[in-house]
């Protein structure tokens, strides 16, 4: 986990100080492909960025506003300070493993020179797979507390490249619903657009933009007004005016520009992870990433043997053997009968006025359940609702590490303003006091905390197979956006390992054994294509035993040690190869298009590997369950097509052989 960082001190030469002095100043990436560049214009600061000679972000503003005024205004530039670093740093969950990277930093003070004469440094970070960007505000006379009211950034995209996004109503979502794909010019104004959102160039140059290390600020969003995107913030809910409060010294989060000719270099990145804090160095050694049940999903379906079922031990003992038996590492105490685990006097979830996550429903003993899963090697985890849980959440950890409980899901915050994101990383670092799992549910998108608190396993932040059960929204087309979207920023929980896959005409709205679009492989394949070291496993153990392609879900793993994107057209197909061990699993999924893909194994080392491939069978079109197993031996110099019906999708794993 050590992060050993070294760091090159550049001089500044005449050229550079020629740059300053027409007001302009360069950064290049280690490649020298991305270029960064910083100038004056009217007195107010911009930026461009250009890629491989392609001008990518014309001149977009930079700045901050405060309520006593804007810091992007009659402003000068101090005297730049040039370094090169390598970082390089082992993440305990990730999709890569050991990271090393090479960047070049730009440090150049922005100040006042009259009025309230302020001043703050703009730290840019260039690296060959993107660039990111912060506001420090370092502490100074006459200036202690902050008080922000906006953020002046922007990003000018040039031309009219293809916008992949999603639309939002306001600031108080869960961030969840369709994607938006259209040309720049044709995308509605005036509307907030979450992050991380791809822009695909028509040279085949692609741009992600999102953030990263969002800690005590507010979330970040885009809005495009006119012809550029501009930054805004999250409001605060005790005082909207304002989105940002503090002391100085005080920092923005990166905002992020992942940048590349080959759309799979943007979420094989480590940017945003790079941009975050080590662990605390303290003992972590009882971080368990897995699958986990869900029950809730499938409708917590029992046999007809089970004895009085119910929120009680003997319904979490079925599904606690289920896990046993599979080599699933988690049960999911969640609710029967729409009512949760624990005591709670609300309607449909939300906590009434004597909600209280640290009593179970009468006939519920916690401890008897995590005895009894101990007991079989399965952990326990449990849903609870943030307004439920934060409240009490000193004394609802200590019971839960006492009880025996593993983890959680903390659902409904819908927020990321400031209080809110410093609520969330309270709950990050209390949990990892009391050896506890974190699932964010109704949450805003990753920002690579989980480098700094491994235990944060997932977070949602996208309209996922939950809404099978009341609607039709997610499909293969939703399915094949998000990996170039929300993908983008790490780890996305997705109700995973429906097995009652149906094609389009034939899906039926059941709350209880919810239906799936889309071809039992692409459910398979989901499990690859996903970043997500928590993966659910939300049907019920009848659904799964006996059936084909349960083998698969039952073995592949939930963190990685590298991650290879092998082949890849936004909204229409991906293939991914991810490496756990000496094995590598590979997955691809397609839209509403059948198509076939071409496997080149020229990733692999001199190494021979048995290759386990489950295909969409040929009838997979109109029979969406049926696929076929075969066996058979590869190498670095193999190539193996393959037909993926629509909807459909396929996996291989690859063992080495001896």
């Amino acid at each position: 986990m050590k992060s050993i960082t070294i760091i090159f001190l550049s001089l500044l030469l005449a050229a550079n100080l020629g740059a300053l002095c027409q007001q302009q100043v360069k950064l290049h990436s280690p490649d020298g492909r991305l270029v960064f560049a910083l100038m004056l214009k009217n007195n107010e600061p911009y930026y461009t960025l250009n890629y491989k000679g392609l001008q990518l972000l014309a001149a977009s503003k930079l700045g901050l506003s405060f309520t006593d005024g804007s810091f992007s205004e009659k402003v000068r530039l101090g005297k730049p300070v040039f370094t090169e670093a390598r970082v390089t740093y082992s993440l305990i969950v990730g999709k890569t493993k050991q990271v090393a990277d090479q960047y070049r930093e730009l440090r150049i003070p922005l100040f006042e020179p009259a009025g309230h004469q302020r001043r703050l440094e703009l730290v840019v970070r260039a690296f060959n797979d993107g660039l990111a960007f912060r506001y420090e505000i370092p502490q100074q006379a006459g200036w202690t507390a902050l008080s922000i009211s906006d953020e002046q950034t922007e990003f000018h995209l040039t031309g009219n490249p293809t916008i992949y996004t999603l639309q939002l109503p306001n600031y108080r979502s869960s961030h969840e619903g369709e994607y938006t794909v259209c040309p720049w010019k044709d995308l509605r104004p005036d509307t907030l657009m979450d992050m991380p959102t791809l822009v695909e160039f028509p040279e085949n140059i692609y741009l992600g933009i999102t953030e990263a290390a969002l800690k005590d600020f507010a979330g970040m969003y885009l809005m495009k007004d006119r012809d550029v995107l501009k930054a805004k913030l999250s409001p605060r809910l005790d005082m909207p005016g304002l989105k940002v409060m503090g002391t100085l010294p005080h920092t923005s989060p990166w905002r992020v520009l992942l940048v590349s000719d080959r759309v799979g270099s943007l979420i094989e990145s480590n940017i945003i992870t790079d941009l975050n804090d080590d662990p605390a160095p303290i003992d972590w050694s009882w971080i368990r990433p897995g699958k986990t049940t869900f029950p809730w999903w499938n409708g917590n379906v029992l046999p007809d043997s089970i004895n009085a079922p119910g929120n009680n031990f003997v319904t979490q003992q079925y599904y606690i053997d289920f896990c046993a038996r599979s080599g699933i590492e988690y049960h999911s105490v969640v609710e029967y009968g729409l009512h949760q685990w624990y005591m709670d006097d609300g309607i449909s979830f939300q906590p009434g006025p004597h909600a209280d996550v640290t009593t179970p429903v009468p006939g519920l003993d916690m401890k008897a359940v995590c005895d009894y899963a101990k007991s079989k090697g399965v952990g326990i985890r449990v849903w609870v609702h943030f307004y439920a849980l934060y409240p009490k959440l000193d004394t609802a950890f200590a019971l839960f590490e006492k009880w025996g409980i593993s983890g959680m899901m903390v659902d409904f915050m819908d927020r990321d303003d400031q209080q809110m994101v410093n609520m969330q990383n309270e709950i990050l670092a209390k949990a990892a006091a009391h050896h506890l799992h974190i699932q964010f549910h109704g949450a805003y998108k990753n920002t690579g905390m989980h480098r700094t608190f491994p235990n944060e396993f997932t977070r949602e932040g996208t309209l996922n197979y939950e809404s099978n059960k009341w609607s039709k929204r997610v499909n293969p087309d939703h399915d094949i956006n998000f990996p170039f979207t929300r993908m983008l920023a790490g780890s996305t929980d997705y109700h995973l390992g429906g097995f009652r896959a149906v094609t389009d005409s034939a899906f039926l709205i059941q709350y209880t054994r919810p239906l799936i679009i889309g071809t039992r492989c692409h459910m398979l394949a989901m499990y690859v294509v996903l970043e997500n070291y928590l993966g659910m496993v939300c049907d019920y153990p009848a659904a799964y035993e006996g059936q084909s392609g349960f083998e698969f879900l039952q073995q592949v793993p939930t963190t990685w040690d590298q991650t290879r994107v092998l082949d890849a057209r936004p909204g229409q197909y991906i293939l991914i190869a991810r490496k756990k061990g000496l094995d590598w699993y590979l997955g691809a999924i397609t839209n509403h298009s059948s198509r076939e893909l071409t496997v080149d194994f020229s990733f692999l080392d001199d190494s021979r590997y048995q290759a386990t491939v489950f295909a969409d069978s040929p009838d997979a079109d109109r029979e969406a369950n049926h696929l076929s197993k075969t066996l058979q031996t590869v190498g670095k110099d193999s190539r193996l097509r393959l037909l993926l019906a629509g909807g459909g999708g396929f996996v291989i794993r690859l063992t080495r052989l001896p």
